[in-house]
């Protein structure tokens, strides 16, 4: 009896020493305040001043991060070319503009070129692609703003690209993109095809692209560049020269099997695209790792609307209330995703990665969204993130990089 209770003090004594060891973070509730968005955004779009709701006077629950050490500068990182951040205004385009800005840097890398393509260009001819896909499944697809970054991959693939100079899909002197209007009544008339059984796909089409030739303005379908003519197709392949075979979807998820490529299963996958390569998590991070320090940058998605993500120091970490670091796994990544606490909310671009004084890792995100705007709009920092490898690992579910990136691996791929 003596002996068990000297050994239960004992372990009381080491599991309190491990307790006083661990760092336990605090959270803080947070009035919300008008940011970018309703700012600069919204009154530009509508050309009043905006309105705050009242249910945007709550309180919000945010890890607290005053006093902390955040390497929330661009300069500690050791980035890789990207053209500047660009807001993606009043839509639901993030898929487009971080991977737009993905193969924009990829022409950098191959070519030493700097180029600027239009996302809308994209963005129009991936809702023909959705209105498509609508007629042909008799409305059982998904049609909504969203979608994948490899929906930008199979547009470069079918469509060519233009640069921005080319098409910016903004009329009447506008400085931000707005979809709201224009995607309602695209939907709207979607339904009435539905309800009407009108299932002529022509005319469809054509509907569609009449609705957002008046919101958008018609695409060109030739431009000139350094004096000589190309259309999106010639332009791609031979100024850019790229190939939209080379790049790849890499997931990590285990609820499908690991060294094959599956299905993502979100709403946004509307086309049920069967492309990803998924790794086993601890693969999955040593390829994103390796990748943007040999070179290459990622157009990388997942879930932002967390407890440790801050609006206000643009950083992103996993707070110890929430999960421990040493705890972070496959498990606890899945059970997030399958309980639906993680979903397939952003998309943006990975360029930089930096390694803390405590030999934690970080990575510069290239974002288009409001949320990283609400800093100095002209200090260095304005349109970015400040990942942990810890949010990453935890939370973003995939990334879109070329395919060299992941070729000491393909082989255990069945």
């Amino acid at each position: 009896m003596q002996k068990k209770a000297s050994l239960l003090l004992l372990s009381l004594a080491v599991g309190g020493a491990a307790m006083a060891q661990q760092k336990i973070d605090k959270a803080v509730f947070k009035e919300y305040k008008p940011g970018y968005y309703q700012n600069s955004i919204l009154k530009d779009i509508r050309n009043v001043d905006s309105q705050i709701n009242k249910e945007d006077n709550e309180k919000l629950f945010f890890m607290d991060q005053s006093g902390m050490e955040l390497p929330n500068k661009i300069s500690l990182y050791k980035s890789q070319w990207a053209n500047p951040s660009l807001s993606q205004g009043n839509t639901g385009s993030c898929w487009c503009f971080s991977t737009t800005s993905m193969y924009e840097s990829e022409v950098k890398r191959l070519t030493g070129k700097e180029v600027k393509f239009s996302e809308m260009f994209t963005v129009y001819n991936e809702f023909i692609e959705k209105a498509r896909g609508f007629v042909q499944s008799r409305g059982t697809t998904i049609f909504e703003q969203g979608s994948e970054a490899n929906a930008v991959t199979r547009s470069l693939k079918n469509n060519g690209v233009v640069p921005a100079s080319a098409y910016t899909g903004l009329l009447n002197g506008r400085k931000f993109h707005t979809h709201e209007k224009m995607y309602n009544e695209m939907k709207n008339y979607l339904l009435s095809v539905k309800e009407n059984n009108a299932w002529n796909e022509d005319a469809v089409i054509a509907t569609i692209k009449s609705i957002m030739n008046h919101y958008m303005g018609v695409p060109p379908t030739s431009f000139k560049v350094d004096g000589k003519e190309y259309t999106p197709a010639t332009y791609l392949k031979e100024y850019c020269k790229l190939n939209p075979d080379d790049y790849v979807e890499v997931l990590s998820y285990k609820q499908e099997p690991y060294w094959q490529q599956v299905e993502y299963k979100v709403p946004d996958n509307w086309w049920h695209s069967k492309e990803y390569y998924n790794l086993p998590l601890d693969t999955y991070m040593k390829v994103l790792k390796e990748a943007i320090k040999d070179g290459y940058t990622m157009s990388i998605g997942g879930d932002v609307s967390e407890a440790g993500f801050l609006r206000t120091t643009n950083v992103a970490l996993i707070p110890s209330f929430d999960i421990p670091s040493e705890y972070i796994n496959e498990d606890a990544r899945q059970f997030r995703f399958s309980n639906e606490t993680t979903t397939d909310d952003h998309g943006m671009h990975l360029i930089g990665f930096y390694t803390d004084k405590q030999g934690k890792e970080w990575y510069l995100i290239k974002d288009s969204s409001s949320g990283s705007r609400n800093n100095d709009e002209k200090a260095d920092e304005f349109g970015y993130y400040f990942f942990s490898s810890d949010y990453i690992k935890l939370k973003m579910m995939g990334f879109t990089v070329h395919k060299d990136a992941l070729k000491g691996y393909m082989k255990k791929f069945k």
